[in-house]
């Protein structure tokens, strides 16, 4: 016969299933003392309860704006580069955009941190970036959520999510109704390749550390170090400018030909000059390197424009001089087709 084991059974912790729920605790404690610097006077309470609560007030006719999207696999990157003080940077800067294409004005955000094992002084620095931004454009970070999800990500791995609310007057509202043919097209320059494409840089590079710490001559710096160039806002630049603008087009996934049209009226189309601005040399890299269509680079990539900026005539010398490194890259025309990019 044969006889049992006095072993006692092993008692299983949530620990023990990768999960620490104490250090949880703490982590979110200290993002919620550190987000205390970005509450404007609207926020009730601080971060811990079971909502961010914000006092709605001083406005007309108000019109929310909400928005929500991810960093991507730009976070693989910032992984193997154990560098991620920017990667926060990326995402707020990148909701406040898109935000800010109807005129919206940024009031709080939420961030998401997923992650394989918590490594407190890793999100302790992508918040470090959340408040450096949301402090930027004077956005309260009212809450998020940190989640622990061992057998979903990889130790090391994690991903990022933001959410955003704006607003905007409700006259006040820009969504490109009123471009029209002979309209011009202003592009500002982005700092980088923003939040796009990552996955087919990572392709042609790999993410070791010999290929990301390689330093080309052409970009003054190390490959790894221009991936993670963050996200540039244009918000604080171009409110002064909003009664000017009949159409904010943000250059995120798919470029010009799926940004564009967007914010162009049934009827016309967006006719761009490439030659109008000098691409700056990570492109032309990134290109060689895959040996990569023209046509595909502008469909992939914002090939160093940011942000599209659509206006009369009459105002495009006067928003050229108020936002200096705007430059005049394209007009609307008129077409039978539906909303659509030409580039020359």
């Amino acid at each position: 016969m044969q006889q049992q084991s006095s072993k006692p059974p092993i008692k299983e912790t949530y620990a023990s299933a990768g999960v620490n729920i104490d250090l949880g605790l703490k982590v979110k404690k200290w993002i919620g003392q550190y987000a205390r610097s970005t509450f404007r006077p609207e926020v009730l309470g601080g971060i811990g309860f079971f909502g961010g609560l914000y006092e709605f007030k001083g406005y007309k006719q108000p019109v929310l704006v909400s928005h929500v999207d991810g960093v991507g696999t730009k976070v693989k990157i910032a992984a193997a580069l154990n560098k991620h003080d920017t990667i926060g940077m990326d995402i707020v800067n990148h909701c406040v955009n898109d935000i800010s294409t109807c005129g919206a004005e940024p009031l709080f955000f939420l961030d998401y941190i997923a992650v394989g094992k918590l490594v407190p002084e890793q999100v302790q620095e992508i918040v470090k970036g959340l408040v450096s931004a949301c402090r930027e454009v004077g956005c309260s970070l009212i809450g998020g959520e940190t989640a622990e999800m061992p057998g979903v990500y990889a130790p090391g791995d994690y991903d990022l999510v933001g959410f955003i609310i704006g607003v905007v007057e409700k006259d006040r509202l820009t969504m490109g109704e009123k471009i029209s043919p002979g309209d011009v097209i202003l592009g500002l320059p982005s700092s980088g390749l923003h939040t796009n494409g990552y996955s087919l840089v990572r392709k042609l590079f790999g993410v070791s550390p010999a290929a990301l710490n390689t330093r080309y001559p052409e970009l003054g710096r190390t490959l790894g170090e221009a991936l993670l160039e963050p996200h540039r806002c244009y918000y604080n630049q171009l409110k002064p400018s909003l009664p000017q603008i009949k159409g904010l087009a943000h250059i995120t996934g798919g470029s010009f030909y799926k940004n564009v049209p967007r914010i162009l009226p049934a009827g016309m189309a967006a006719e761009l000059d490439s030659s109008a601005w000098a691409v700056p040399p990570l492109f032309n890299l990134i290109q060689k390197k895959g040996n990569i269509d023209r046509d595909e680079m502008y469909h992939v990539f914002n090939m160093g424009i940011g942000m599209a900026v659509v206006c009369a005539p009459e105002h495009a010398d006067g928003l050229t001089k108020q936002l200096p490194e705007a430059k005049v890259i394209g007009k609307v025309i008129k077409q039978a087709a539906e909303a659509r990019v030409i580039i020359k």
